[in-house]
């Protein structure tokens, strides 16, 4: 034991001595290392503890071990040099305890079993061969160790609805691994069974009792669903091969031949199925040629039938074993040998390849490298092929169609290992085999299976370079293969294939080999590398290059290419089409495979966002050669714009866009034939009708990115083209998809500076139409034209901007009719209203349209209504059934107030002298800072990280200074000049925008977004929210009390003024209302002695106003919380708050009436003013027991009665709820007191028939 701990307290000691700032020049590996060692202190003390007590304490010891070996499934050599150290103690406390206590001992399960979860996860992490090495193996184990499997055997599963193990499966798989072990003690096994000294009927060929135990068990477990099944394979297999074991052999193939020949139909016996094929896998895997050959026969009647059954067909992981079972029966049929005419290379090391060194590897490290050497390669001896063989091979060969990755690869490893010991003739014919699987009728997993089998060949020396010309081009077709199956395609898994094919020539052919044959991968692998749909794809191929790159000598620029295409830079799709691509494609070789990649497959790929991105790489590549550009490819694309394959054409029509504006970029100018054959593109679309139906939308925005590209290129356009062109653009700016509208936009924003401003258009008309379209019915119209305004260019707005100005504003309003709005078509002209003043501002001097006197009045108007607008804007919470939309107008008004502010104080800092007052004033400057703080403080975490951030840029602008702001170190304090903070999480952002409700000029704006965010329905947001508020109030309980009361009083008059500034306005009421309530159960407000008052009254005629006729349950609760709340404190307030509070008990709704009624009952508990002391025990009485959800005549009685203890007047109890409602006195200043005594609805489904509820 003292060595098993003196490895891990060396590599601990070695580990601590390292410098941890040596992380980043370590391996991987050394990390993860030291990573563990930190664990392992905790996993040694918890052995250790297990061992000092000899079995396990505490169960979540176990569960602890556990969680920490699953980190490491994908490392498990980590934990290799620790194995010994945790299983031999273990294992020792399963032997040592099983002797101590007896196997008859029912408390011997218990203790094993936890133990063996711990040894069971080590088997899942490292793999059994590495855990069993360290298992005892005396040979006194062996009847210790099946006696533990029965008593195991024996014991019921209660697991099986259980989360967590219990250890039962566990300790069944440790007994099979240790007995596989122990079988392989090297003496008779009957000399071990103390058994048969007590059995006199033995005869002598009969297998020992303690074996047929073991092949029982085994038997039960072959039909088991879990890992049991393939240990027990695993000892059958070890057991089974022994030279004393024959009987026993003979007796299991017996046993499945039954199995096999008459397969059951239930699930226990589909499982049987497989556990016996596993098993005789393993068998035939470790048993000896000698042994086995009896058995070839009969085995392999049963699977080949099998094989061709419906239970074969129905299970891949049955077809899988009985893949591997059919490999190895073929290479027991076949001795094993090294067949004189493989493949072989030479191994060199660094220091050889030197000087002559090099030239006699030239010469001489290849052998039977070409086909010359490959016939005098002569067999040494004569093999006898058994017939059974060519069976074989054709059931792999079946195997590599399979519609299953596992059993098609097994099937390509079994391929491998036979033909290794076939000649080279039969090799040849097992080659043509595999090639026929690449023909155009297979299918997808044929081609796969063929490629793993070349591979396999390949890497085992079996595929000669004679055959290399004949393989190659069926690699290469591989490496594209990629067929259309409905909306998608397949063939990623063969494409991968393919790379795996070419990374095995690399490594198993000699660079003289492999010369001409690299040449012709190297284009399709850096091809699939650069422009594959699938990263595992492009990894794969960029994987394979490197391999040939690094051990096929000095290929040109390879080096470069593989620290260019690396694992990372291939990772993004984009960055392999516009950047690596690029990059591989100046070199000699790839620009025109590149461009036929392209050309071929990828314009034409099922996926729109690969045509489009397709589309782009072809432009990028255009600078190596514009002449074969602007030829071959312009003339091959643009027939296929009027393709009737919709990708094509979709794809083509993008292409010819993106090559016409690339070629103008690189100064390269089209021939007049080829301008007019590009310019009649989109009506040759139109005219053949390619917007209707199937793929019209795709088609419209394809058309539009080709007019913005003709239009950034300057192409010579027909002037009736140019209609038929703006047609088009009018069409798309009127579809209701917005991707479309939105690339309209885009061409009409360079189509109108190059086509519609040139001398002599007639389109002078195109302003005006738009601005009529901004009060069309058809909302897609509305939201199309607002857009186009926006892009217009100064010599289209110049005549009447004015009307433009004034419409667009008009737009950005909320429509009077319910049915007419649009959140999108606000938020359009929103940001079309702010680019129009823009335009119109910033080409002031580069054109004479407009006059000093315009300009001037076009600042005015800015100031007056554009900005105005832009406030009523900041003001749109409409919601519809997608949820707050006037978020959206929200957000573009607070970037066009932004963009607006620095118009206007540019202009201000420009013509100081002309103008005596600012357009950009103090008030303005408020309201700005004032509307861009409270949606800082609002609901919607976009919304409050936008505002921050332009709030920033606004006080931190370097180019144009904004003035006038109040208190601006205050707010600079608040929002630093710091790019990544993270104003979208409400602990960051609330208590920062906080500390402005002591600045009175910010104070109401701040409360007004604060309580949609106190008293909303998100409770994270509300929390966070509800806390910042809190420790505003309550910041340092160092400050005086004044501080705190003036505080309090400030934010009381401003919840005033949001009270009467938003009245019945349930958006806003509803979420102050909580808020005060939250604020009350605080005890804020209470202590501001005659402000307490004065807030408390002010807040009773609001609840008069927003709690009658009120339907929304969330408003009446918090408005009676607030009534109990406020019937708590003194007179005066009290006595008005408890009458309005006792008018609820009779409301329509029964929930609402007992609401009230718990409220009454806890104010009288706390004020027993309201009521005369010798009734307040009849009032709590009748608060209490009358049912207050039942009758609605009963629950008015009651309350009348109520009415009658405290003294309130109830004659005209509605007429005076209206006085109050409307601020009427009594003169001295005193509200008179009145309660409801009337109702809108008698009955309760006035509620089911108004809101459904």
């Amino acid at each position: 034991m003292a060595a098993e701990a003196e490895i891990p307290k060396e590599e601990v000691e070695m580990s601590g001595g390292l410098n941890e700032d040596d992380d980043e020049h370590d391996s991987k590996e050394k990390v993860l290392q030291r990573y563990f060692l930190q664990e392992w202190q905790l996993v040694k003390s918890l052995i250790d503890d297990i061992a000092s007590h000899g079995r396990v304490t505490d169960i979540s010891s176990v569960h602890k071990i556990r969680s920490i070996m699953d980190k490491y499934q994908e490392q498990g050599q980590l934990l290799e040099p620790y194995l010994e150290s945790i299983i031999s103690p273990l294992m020792f406390i399963v032997r040592s305890r099983t002797i101590e206590l007896g196997v008859s001992s029912d408390e011997i399960i218990e203790i094993i079993k936890p133990i063996c979860i711990v040894i069971y996860s080590l088997v899942t992490v490292c793999g059994y061969k590495a855990v069993t090495k360290f298992f005892p193996h005396q040979v006194s184990d062996l009847e210790l160790a099946v006696s533990l499997l029965e008593k195991c055997h024996d014991v019921n599963s209660v697991t099986s609805l259980r989360q967590e193990s219990t250890g039962e499966m566990e300790a069944k798989c440790v007994m099979l691994l240790w007995l596989s072990i122990l079988v392989l003690v090297p003496f008779d096994i009957s000399s071990v069974d103390t058994s048969i000294a007590y059995n006199n009927d033995l005869g002598e060929l009969e297998p020992p009792p303690l074996v047929l135990r073991i092949i029982g068990f085994c038997k039960d477990y072959l039909s088991n669903a879990g890992p049991m099944r393939t240990m027990a394979g695993l000892l059958l297999s070890r057991l089974l091969t022994r030279p004393d074991m024959p009987k026993a052999f003979i007796r299991f193939i017996d046993w499945t031949h039954e199995v096999l020949s008459s397969p059951k139909e239930d699930v226990i016996g589909h499982f049987q199925l497989i556990g016996v094929v596993e098993s005789l896998a393993a068998i035939f895997k470790a048993g000896s040629r000698k042994l086995l050959v009896d058995a070839i026969s009969l085995t392999w009647n049963d699977i080949s039938a099998l094989s061709t059954s419906g239970t074969a067909a129905r299970s891949p992981l049955l077809r899988k074993f009985l893949v591997k079972l059919t490999q190895r029966i073929g290479l027991t049929c076949l001795p094993p040998r090294a067949p004189s005419w493989r493949y072989v290379i030479k191994t060199t090391t660094i220091g050889d390849v030197s000087g002559n060194a090099l030239t006699k590897l030239d010469s001489s490290d290849v052998d039977c490298a070409d086909s010359e050497n490959t016939s005098k390669c002569s067999d040494d001896e004569d093999i006898d092929i058994p017939e059974v063989i060519e069976e074989i091979i054709e059931m792999l060969l079946s195997g590599l169609r399979d519609t299953d990755t596992v059993v098609r690869w097994s099937a390509a490893k079994g391929i491998g290992r036979i033909t290794s010991r076939l000649t080279s003739a039969l090799s040849e014919e097992v080659l043509s085999s595999v090639l026929e699987l690449f023909s155009p009728g297979e299918g997808d997993g044929s081609w796969h299976g063929g490629c793993l089998a070349l591979a396999e060949l390949a890497r085992r020396g079996l595929l000669l370079p004679s055959s290399l010309p004949k393989v190659v081009p069926v690699v290469v077709k591989a490496l594209h293969y990629d067929i259309r199956r409905g909306p998608h395609s397949v063939g990623s898994h063969v494409r991968d294939a393919a790379a795996y094919v070419c990374w095995a020539f690399g490594r198993a052919y000699y660079h003289q080999d492999m010369r001409s044959i690299l040449d012709k991968l190297a284009p399709h692998l850096l091809t699939v590398a650069s422009y594959d749909r699938e990263v595992n794809c492009r990894r794969a191929s960029a994987a394979a290059f490197q391999e040939n790159v690094g051990r096929q000598g000095n290929y040109p620029h390879g080096i470069d290419i593989v620290n260019t295409a690396d694992y990372f830079s291939l990772s993004s799709r984009v960055n392999s089409y516009l950047h690596v691509a690029v990059f591989i494609a100046q070199y000699e070789g790839y620009l025109y495979p590149f461009a036929e990649e392209l050309l071929s497959s990828k314009i034409c790929h099922w996926d729109k966002s690969l045509r489009e991105l397709a589309g782009e790489a072809l432009a990028a590549l255009v600078k190596y050669d514009p002449e074969y550009f602007a030829g071959y490819v312009l003339q091959k694309l643009i027939p296929c714009t009027l393709s009737s394959d919709l990708c094509m054409r979709h794809g083509a029509t993008l292409a010819v866009a993106e090559l016409v504006l690339a070629l103008h970029q690189y100064g390269h100018s089209l021939s007049n034939d080829k301008q007019k054959q590009v310019a009649g593109i989109v009506p040759a679309i139109e005219k053949a009708r390619l917007y209707r139906g199937k793929g019209g939308e795709i088609m419209r925005s394809a058309v539009s990115r080709f007019i913005e590209c003709i239009s950034l290129s300057h192409l010579l356009v027909p002037e009736k083209i140019r209609r038929s062109l703006l047609d088009t653009i009018n069409e798309n700016l009127r579809h209701p998809n917005s991707q479309i509208q939105t690339a309209a936009c885009k061409a009409l924003r360079h189509f109108s500076l190059v086509y519609l401003v040139a001398p002599g258009n007639h389109s002078t008309d195109f302003t005006s139409k738009n601005l009529g379209l901004l009060r069309d019915p058809n909302v897609a119209v509305r939201r199309g034209s607002a857009m186009a305004l926006g892009v217009l260019p100064y010599e289209l707005l110049a005549n009447r901007w004015r009307d433009v100005i004034m419409q667009l504003c008009t737009a950005c309003a909320i429509e009077d009719n319910p049915e007419d709005r649009d959140a999108e078509a606000r938020v359009n002209a929103v940001k079309g209203l702010v680019s129009v003043c823009e335009t119109l501002t910033l080409a002031r001097g580069s054109s004479d349209t407009l006059t000093e006197e315009d300009y001037a009045s076009l600042y005015l108007l800015m100031k007056d209504e554009v900005m105005n607008s832009l406030f009523r804007a900041l003001n749109d919470y409409s919601v519809d059934n997608r949820g707050d939309v006037g978020s959206w107008v929200r957000e573009a008004a607070m970037d066009g107030l932004e963009r607006c502010s620095y118009i206007l104080c540019k202009r201000d800092s420009t013509s100081l002298s002309e103008q005596p007052k600012p357009l950009f004033d103090a008030s303005l400057a408020t309201t700005l800072a004032g509307g861009i703080i409270k949606q800082a403080v609002e609901k919607m975490d976009k919304l409050r990280e936008v505002a921050a951030r332009i709030l920033r840029r606004i006080l931190y602008n370097e180019e144009i200074c904004v003035p006038f702001i109040p208190y601006r170190e205050k707010l600079e304090e608040i929002v630093p000049n710091e790019k990544d903070l993270k104003w979208a999480v409400p602990a960051f952002s609330f208590p920062r925008f906080l500390q402005l409700l002591q600045v009175s000029c910010y104070s109401r704006s701040v409360l007004s977004g604060l309580v949609i965010s106190v008293g909303g329905l998100q409770d994270s947001l509300r929390k966070a929210a509800t806390s910042s508020l809190l420790e505003y109030l309550h910041n340092d309980e160092s400050e005086n009390r004044e501080e705190r009361k003036r505080r309090e009083h400030m934010l009381s008059s401003d919840l005033l003024w949001v009270l009467q500034e938003f009245r019945k306005c349930d958006r806003v009421i509803t979420p102050t209302l909580k808020t005060i309530e939250i604020l009350f159960s605080k005890r804020i407000f209470i202590d501001m002695e005659a402000g307490t008052a004065t807030f408390c009254n002010g807040l009773l005629d609001s609840l008069a106003v927003e709690l009658k006729a009120s339907k929304d349950f969330s408003k009446l609760y918090a408005g009676i919380a607030i009534l109990g709340f406020v019937a708590s404190l003194l007179e005066p307030v009290n006595t008005r708050a408890f009458a309005h509070l006792l008018t609820f008990l009779a409301h329509r709704y029964p929930k609402i009436r007992k609401a009230s009624a718990e409220q009454a009952y806890l104010v009288l508990l706390q004020n027993g003013g309201l009521v005369p002391e010798d009734k307040i025990d009849k009032a709590l009485e009748i608060v209490s027991e009358t049912c207050w959800e039942g009758d609605m005549e009963a629950a008015k009685r009651q309350r009348s009665e109520l009415f009658q203890m405290a003294g309130i007047e109830t004659g005209s109890l509605l007429k005076t709820d209206v006085a109050t409602s409307s601020g009427t006195s009594d003169g001295k200043g005193q509200k008179k007191l009145t309660a409801a005594a009337a109702d809108e609805n008698a009955s309760y489904s006035s509620l089911v028939g108004s809101t459904g509820f």
